[in-house]
């Protein structure tokens, strides 16, 4: 598949045929995941790939605990909102394969030079490490698209974060950034409509 056609094809896939991924496929997206620009080439990823439905049980548990332990507010829709947020944190559980991503943070050479934390100078530079992990992700949901397969990015799940690091045996320097969900698409789904180019388009001459 042509890259336009992946990217125009792209759409976010959270309901999943019950079939599994084949193995080679799974290392082609990490292998392209790893191709992805980062911030001085530092390549500071870790991708696990996970298909025990135990284990992809096991987490959005986890998540699901979190959720409840929110504190809620006094609206109506409190329960409802916490309901739903649940779903859309959790459906992971059902897919056919889960790519966590796990990060170790980058030491810049500003570090060295300045009376700065990390935190600061990567706030001062607009997160260059999500920006980095931004990038491979995009790579696992165009290369998903291109194999054949539907994926969907979250980042809800991170809300049991340091539990869900203990499941997968995610150690430091390395903290876990998000996942991805990847299956056959239990049924088609159209992209989204997306803004007009006249709406994002800028041109500064």
């Amino acid at each position: 598949m042509e890259l336009k056609q992946s990217i125009e094809k792209r759409t976010s896939i959270r309901n999943f045929m019950d079939e599994p991924v084949p193995f080679n496929d799974l290392k082609e997206i990490v292998r392209r995941a790893g191709l992805a620009p980062s911030v001085n080439n530092s390549q500071p990823w870790k991708f696990y790939v996970i298909t025990n439905k135990k284990v992809l049980s096991n987490l959005a548990g986890k998540v699901s605990e979190k959720i409840k332990e929110l504190p809620s507010n006094k609206s109506i829709a409190a329960k409802n909102v916490k309901s739903q947020v649940e779903w859309f944190a959790t459906f992971f559980e059902n897919a056919p394969a889960v790519i966590a991503m796990a990060m170790e943070d980058y030491e810049t050479i500003l570090e060295k030079g300045v009376n700065l934390s990390h935190e600061e100078i990567n706030k001062l530079r607009n997160f260059p490490d999500m920006q980095s992990a931004g990038a491979a992700i995009q790579n696992i949901l165009l290369s998903a698209v291109d194999l054949g397969y539907g994926a969907c990015w979250l980042s809800a799940p991170m809300m049991a974060k340091e539990s869900l690091e203990k499941i997968l045996e995610i150690e430091k320097p390395y903290h876990l950034i998000a996942f991805v969900a990847i299956g056959k698409a239990a049924k088609p789904k159209e992209p989204r409509s997306k803004k007009s180019l006249d709406e994002i388009f800028k041109l500064i001459d």
